[in-house]
């Protein structure tokens, strides 16, 4: 029969201990993260300027969704339009720079990990390719300033004049604004993205591959068979956290535009916008907007995630 010491050693629980390891954790997310959140919500219903501080209840929100807002008249119509305007350019700079992002990196990680090309120096490539994510996006947004801007002592141009062409006005097109923005995402974020999709490929059975080869599949049909139902997972993943940081788009375009998004405002983001608000000292619009930023970007998750997980059980 045990002793009641030897019941006492047997009831210890080191559960505490668990605990104690966690809370740095849990009071720093709760410190940086959930405070801030419920803070901003709270500013959200707060007047502007003034008014700070003064409950105004859904005002901001109406201003922004219906162009409607007390005593605020053209201006809240100026403010729904460009609201809007910002949201599409969100979407336009993220699809253009996803979708070419999600194709190079599907097709170099096929090829990376595919045992029968045998390509040399794989390591290196690996390396070379996920360097520009390392860099902030900020100082390849001054880098590629010096390549391409309006200025004729820009590299472009300056090859241009050389050969005998005319300059290009590269910030007085919105197409090619866009299209600068878009290259820039996706040459910082391809890399990235191609060794997620490498993870995927690898974790796959091997053997699921040799049965395919046995039975004389294609490359095609094993990328399309094999490859690309068993990665859904990982593609869904990338889509999601692709959507989450595409809509806080803010770095790049920032600096290439100088903060306003020309030409005609075609490169302004969500976050630019809500930064305009934030530098005139708009807390309680700013705080509207950083809400309904969250709220969408729960929505297209919700969206993507219930869609896929649809075409999953199919």
């Amino acid at each position: 029969m045990a002793s009641a010491a030897q019941r006492r050693i047997k009831s210890i629980s080191y559960a505490k201990y668990g605990y104690m390891f966690i809370a740095p954790f849990f009071l720093v997310y709760c410190f940086f993260q959930i405070w801030p959140l419920i803070q901003t919500f709270i500013l959200s219903f707060q007047g502007n300027g003034a008014d700070a501080g003064t409950f105004v209840g859904f005002d901001n929100y109406a201003t922004i969704l219906f162009g409607s807002g007390e005593g605020m008249g053209r201006r809240a119509k100026a403010m729904q339009d460009l609201f809007l305007t910002s949201f599409k350019n969100t979407l336009i700079l993220w699809v253009g720079n996803f979708i070419p992002q999600i194709l190079l990196s599907l097709l170099l990680a096929v090829w990376f990990t595919d045992s029968k090309l045998h390509i040399p120096g794989v390591g290196f490539f690996k390396v070379v390719m996920y360097l520009p994510n390392i860099i902030t996006a900020v100082s390849v947004a001054a880098l590629f300033m010096r390549f391409i801007s309006n200025s004729q002592l820009s590299a472009v141009n300056t090859l241009l004049m050389l050969n005998g062409g005319d300059p290009v006005s590269f910030e007085a097109s919105a197409v090619w604004s866009r299209g600068i923005v878009m290259f820039i995402q996706t040459w910082l974020w391809f890399g990235n993205t191609m060794i997620m999709m490498m993870s995927g490929i690898m974790g796959i059975n091997p053997s699921l591959f040799e049965a395919a080869a046995i039975d004389g599949a294609s490359s095609g049909q094993v990328l399309r068979k094999v490859t690309l139902p068993l990665l859904r997972p990982m593609v869904v993943y990338t889509l999601i956290t692709s959507m989450i940081g595409g809509l806080q788009m803010f770095d790049v375009p920032q600096i290439l535009t100088n903060g306003k998004g020309d030409p005609m405002r075609s490169s302004m983001t969500l976050i630019m916008y809500l930064n305009n608000h934030l530098y005139s000292k708009n807390y309680g619009m700013s705080g509207a907007l950083s809400v309904m930023l969250f709220i969408i970007t729960g929505i297209l998750s919700l969206i993507v995630f219930k869609f896929s997980n649809g075409k999953q059980d199919k």
